[in-house]
């Protein structure tokens, strides 16, 4: 006859069936666990004789699936989308400091290329969003905390301005007088206000021009990928110094080294701010920096510092000759290019791989516990000493 159970065995001694027991899936016997149980937990002896029936549960995702959904932009053409937009800013701010400081070769050379960045730019964003109209309807509301509507803002009048400088620049070019006035018969009679009309826009596009360089970089920020919103304080950093070297090298580049010195000077600060930023998101955000340096987003930026570098020491040795300008401008514009690639393709990383999701948050949660851990502790704490402190009065 088998013995019963009355369920006031003492503590240690589990009720035995015969010919059966407690297993856990692949035979393991849960009445002579081999391993140590949690402080607490379950088995036979512990405190409340429960055994723990299944594993300590990962980071994973349901079926490793990602948890957020990668963004839908198109590649290469959004990253090439941020590098335009930076060095047209840039350019702009050049080109405006240009037109006041008796440098025409400068001012002329930085309104082309922001022009054309920010003509490019208008182009490559209408072609990922699939349809022109699109765009338009981006115009219908204004939204100040939006990102994506503040820079649709920005982006327009931007370039419109650097359109209107650079079409006036042209029309300094006698050809081009000649077949504007086919077309339109006033411009002879307006020749005179030309260069105000152009200086007036070269200044209204510098004040988007700084905006227009960094808003990208709020913009990802803003978005759940985590190695892009967990740095959201050293991106506009980045991008800012990214769009300096960029405007200012490739400005500098086509300037006759006499009147490239403010290009010089904004491309080498604009290195210095870049690589002190660009350090703090690769290696100060824990293992949401990790896809920095992994894959095809580590090779990007391995190629973007190596550039950078070079061609900033190319510039501050040989920038004041000619061949030494160009090939410093050539190398810091790709710097920056690489750049903005580089961690467009990090950001797509981190997103698909659900570690860089999960494990943040299990850290954030267990900060915000043992948080109110300290704060309880120290709240118990203070209300023993204050009845202390009235015991001792009375």
């Amino acid at each position: 006859m088998s013995e019963q159970s009355t369920g006031n065995e003492p503590a240690g001694k589990a009720p035995v069936t015969p010919g059966a027991g407690w297993h856990r899936a692949g035979g393991e016997d849960l009445t002579r666990p081999r391993r140590k149980r949690r402080k607490g937990g379950g088995g036979w002896g512990g405190g409340n004789r429960e055994a723990a029936m299944v594993p300590e549960a990962e980071f994973s995702s349901y079926y490793g699936r990602q948890i957020i959904k990668t963004p839908t932009w198109k590649n290469p053409e959004v990253p090439i989308y941020f590098f335009l937009g930076g060095a047209a800013g840039t350019s702009s701010v050049i080109a405006a400091l240009a037109e006041f400081t008796d440098r025409p070769k400068l001012a002329r050379n930085a309104e082309y290329v922001a022009g054309a960045g920010a003509l490019a730019s208008v182009v490559l964003l209408i072609d990922d969003l699939g349809r022109p109209e699109r765009f338009l309807h981006m115009l219908r509301v204004f939204k100040v905390t939006s990102p994506l509507s503040v820079g649709s803002y920005i982006l327009s009048p931007f370039s419109a301005l650097t359109s209107a400088a650079a079409a006036f620049r042209l029309l300094d070019l006698k050809p081009v007088m000649g077949l504007g006035t086919k077309v339109l018969p006033f411009l002879p009679k307006i020749a005179g206000s030309i260069p105000v009309l152009r200086k007036a826009s070269a200044v209204g596009a510098a004040a988007f021009g700084g905006p227009m360089a960094t808003y990208t970089a709020v913009l990802i920020a803003n978005t759940a990928v985590p190695s892009w919103h967990a740095p959201y304080d050293e991106l506009p950093f980045v991008f800012a110094g990214s769009a300096m070297a960029a405007g200012g090298g490739i400005t500098m580049a086509l300037t006759p080294v006499d009147e490239a010195g403010p290009a010089r000077k904004a491309a080498l600060a604009g290195v210095a701010l870049e690589l002190a930023a660009m350090h703090k998101v690769e290696n100060g955000h824990g293992i949401v920096s990790e896809p920095y340096h992994l894959g095809k987003a580590g090779k990007l930026m391995k190629a973007a510092k190596a550039a950078t570098v070079s061609g900033a020491a190319i510039t501050a040795l040989l920038g004041r000759k000619r061949a030494g300008a160009v090939a410093g401008g050539v190398l810091l514009a790709a710097g920056s290019l690489f750049t903005r690639m580089g961690v467009f393709e990090a950001g797509m990383a981190s997103a698909k791989d659900p570690k860089y999701t999960v494990i943040p948050q299990r850290e954030r949660i267990a900060a915000r516990e043992a948080g109110r851990g300290a704060t309880t502790d120290g709240t118990e704490g203070n209300a023993v000493d204050a009845g202390e402190a009235s015991t001792i009065t009375r």
